[in-house]
This record gives structure tokens, C-alpha cells and sequence, in this order.
């Protein structure tokens, strides 16, 4: 049988950050300290109250069965408890609201459940990769949408893009894509900006699909809204949330897809077929985070904040400017002008030999991306500092570097 690759194999491209991940893993071999804000995994501790519900559900046999695809009911009407009180969004726990294997697992099959071959999405650019692939998968065709104009969102400029996309797309898009507050740019933005998105959507014909999987982790006093918050919303959009970042539970795979009846009872129909949904005990505990107290949320949130200002800070002492997230648990930054001719690859490679500083490039996320990396909070203070002093000497010793650099090898 000939070597060929599988069709939807073929169609995904190479992964960007593999040769980042193959030079972390053989540094680390070799001995070397790694600072690895490379990846988004939260590192804090889910909070007890949490634990204790899944030891305590976990020893009752029963519930070492099969679950529910689609989630328990408890579960569902927590999640719907949450919308009430977060966004005063009502949602039918029933009809309006899924439990996911993560946000990921849901885009992904929403993405399988609603894509007809050939038919356009419209995705953000630079992105989390599962928006535009999991349309790829499917056997969608993309259209990006810049997701920033000079280094930030601007919702003006986002909507004459869209404009455009509408206009000079064959045939015409199908569903768009959205995520705020962003990874991996952290950009954030406000109701009003749904409104007009809501009405474009309404007036196009187009599905409108919102990742907020960050909705908890903002730093000033405007929590990001819910595009369901929009009257007329629930018309043709589904929002997906994640209980990751909120509670520090990234390994649980909990997440939700909630609002048009349509959509989840097309992820419903899915996933039924695909699964039978988390561990009973993990959702049970994920009903008790969602039912619980908010401290946890705030303390997690607080660390995040703290983490934040100490990178802001360090690095801009080592001369790296780095603008100060709203949200999310990433910093998205510029790569230092004096490397801008090698690329957002390049100098994460450089950044990882000469300082021991792992880092997301961003054309992974896009090839608008470039010119860009991410960096997630996911070390605590002492590291970040220590992470700092390795930059200072990079960009102290940039020509010498520089003049040593393989654009080959890169």
C-alpha cells in the first residue's frame, strides 16, 4: 500500500510549535533549567472543595458507570445556575446547555457536527489553533479575519474586515468564529461590539461561535461579557466555556457549549454517537465548582494578576516592553525590534538556547502572528525574574547572536 497521508491529515500543516517542544525536551536532557511559559497549563492547585467532591463521589460505586454524553443534569442546571448569575442569561438546562469534554472537544465537534465539505468559515488570525483546524478537519475551507490592527483589536477595523470576507467569499461563509477575552492575543472587548456582530450575523445569515473560555481571568473591573447577554442572541449563537483556567482544573476536561437550540442539539446528536461523556465523579465535582463559593475564582485570578504585573515589570527592566494583558493568563508580546528580521521563530529558539526561556512564537497562531510571542503566566514570580535576567543578556548580546544565527537552521 503506498506511503500516502491520510486525506484530513493532509490537510492540517505542519505543527509549528513541534520543533519549539523538540528543543525544550532536549535541553531538559542535556541538564538545562527550562522556564517554560511556552504552554498554557495552569500550575496552581484545584481548589480542595473541588477535590474532596470528586474523592467523596468516586467512592460510590455506582458511579463508576457510563455518564451521559451530553452531561448529568446537575451538572447542566449548575451551568445554567452560572449563566444566571454572571451574565443574567437564561438558558434551559435541557434544550440550551452541554457539558463538553473541555471547550476544545466541543469546538472541534460542533465544527464536525455543522460543516458541510467546501463550506467557509470565517476564523481569527492570529488564533487558538482548534477555530480555524477544527473547521479543516471537518472538511471546511478558511477565511481569516485579522484579529488585530497595529498590535490591538480594534472592532472597527474587525468589522470592514468582515465586511469584506462577506463580500468577496464563494460561496458564501457559513459561520464565524469569535473569542474574548483572546488567546493567544489577550485582547478583550465589550457588548457593544456583539451587538453590531449579532445584527452583521442576523443580516448574513451566519452562525456565531464564542470561545470564552477566559470569561474569570480579567484584571480590571470590567468582567468580559457573554455574547448570549445580546438580545436575540440565542437566534443563531452557541458560546463555549471551560472550567480550566477558572478553577485551575486544565486536566478534568470540563467545559460547556450553551445557546441556540439548533447548534447543541447538533453537538448533542455528535456526541452522542461519540462518547459517553466525562466521569461521573468529575462531573459531579465540576457541578460543585460551579455551585460553590467565588474565592477560589478570586484567588486565582489575584495570582494571575500578580504574575502578570512581576513579567511586565521584569522584562521591561531587561528591555523587553511588554504591553500589560487585560485578560486571560497570557501576555502577548512584541519580539524585541533589534530580532525583527529573524522572525517570532527564531527568536524563541534564541531566547530558549541563550536564556533558558521557553515561548510560544506567534505565527504558530497564525501567520498573522508573526512579529509576535506568547507567553503564558505559568511560572510563579521568583522564575519570571530569573526569566528576566536571562532576556537582559539576549538582548545585551543581540549583534554577537545575531551574527552567529542560521537562518537554515532556524
Amino acid at each position: 500500500m503506498a506511503e500516502e497521508e491520510f486525506y484530513r491529515i493532509k490537510r492540517l500543516p505542519p505543527y509549528v510549535f513541534a520543533e519549539v517542544n523538540r528543543l525544550k525536551a532536549e535541553y531538559r536532557a542535556a541538564g538545562m533549567d527550562i522556564i517554560d511559559f511556552g504552554m498554557g497549563n495552569p500550575d496552581m492547585d484545584t481548589p480542595p472543595h473541588i477535590v474532596e467532591k470528586l474523592v467523596e463521589t468516586v467512592r460510590k460505586p455506582r458511579t463508576h458507570r457510563y455518564s451521559s454524553s451530553k452531561g448529568i443534569p446537575g451538572l447542566r442546571r449548575a451551568q445554567a445556575g452560572y449563566y444566571k448569575r454572571r451574565f443574567d442569561v437564561d438558558l434551559d438546562p435541557e434544550t440550551e446547555v452541554i457539558a463538553t469534554l473541555g471547550s476544545k472537544e466541543g469546538l472541534a465537534n460542533l465544527a464536525m457536527a455543522i460543516t458541510a465539505p467546501g463550506d467557509v468559515m470565517l476564523v481569527p488570525n492570529p488564533s487558538y489553533p482548534i477555530h480555524p483546524y477544527g473547521f479543516m478537519i471537518a472538511g471546511g475551507t478558511l477565511r481569516h479575519l485579522p484579529a488585530l490592527h497595529e498590535g490591538r483589536f480594534d472592532p472597527e477595523e474587525y468589522m470592514r474586515g468582515l465586511d469584506r470576507a462577506m463580500a468577496h467569499s464563494v460561496p458564501k461563509p457559513v459561520a464565524v468564529v469569535v473569542s474574548f477575552p483572546s488567546n493567544p492575543t489577550a485582547q478583550v472587548c465589550d457588548l457593544d461590539f456583539y451587538r453590531e456582530l449579532i445584527a452583521f450575523a442576523k443580516k448574513h445569515h451566519l452562525w456565531v461561535l464564542s470561545d470564552l473560555a477566559y470569561a474569570e481571568i480579567y484584571f480590571d473591573d470590567n468582567p468580559p461579557p457573554s455574547i448570549l447577554q445580546v438580545d436575540g442572541a440565542k437566534d443563531i449563537a452557541v458560546e463555549f466555556t471551560s472550567l480550566s483556567k477558572t478553577y485551575s482544573m486544565p486536566g478534568w476536561r470540563m467545559g460547556f457549549a450553551v445557546g441556540n437550540r439548533r447548534l447543541i442539539g447538533a453537538l448533542t446528536r455528535i456526541k452522542s454517537y461519540l462518547d459517553y461523556g466525562a466521569f461521573t465523579p468529575v462531573q459531579v465535582a465540576a457541578a460543585a465548582a460551579l455551585n460553590g463559593p467565588d474565592d477560589c475564582i478570586a484567588e486565582i485570578r489575584n495570582t494571575y494578576r500578580a504574575r502578570r504585573d512581576t513579567l511586565v515589570d521584569a522584562m521591561g527592566r531587561a528591555g523587553w516592553d511588554i504591553p500589560a494583558p487585560p485578560a486571560t493568563m497570557f501576555a502577548w508580546a512584541p519580539i524585541p525590534k533589534r530580532f525583527d528580521n529573524v522572525g517570532s521563530m527564531a527568536f524563541s529558539k534564541i531566547l530558549l538556547k541563550e536564556a533558558g526561556v521557553a515561548v510560544s512564537p506567534g505565527v504558530g497562531f497564525g501567520e498573522y502572528g508573526e512579529g509576535f510571542v506568547r507567553l503564558g503566566l505559568v511560572e510563579n514570580e521568583q522564575r519570571i525574574r530569573q526569566a528576566a535576567r536571562g532576556v537582559r543578556k539576549v538582548l545585551d548580546n543581540a549583534d554577537s547572536l545575531l551574527a552567529e544565527f542560521d537562518p537554515e537552521a532556524a
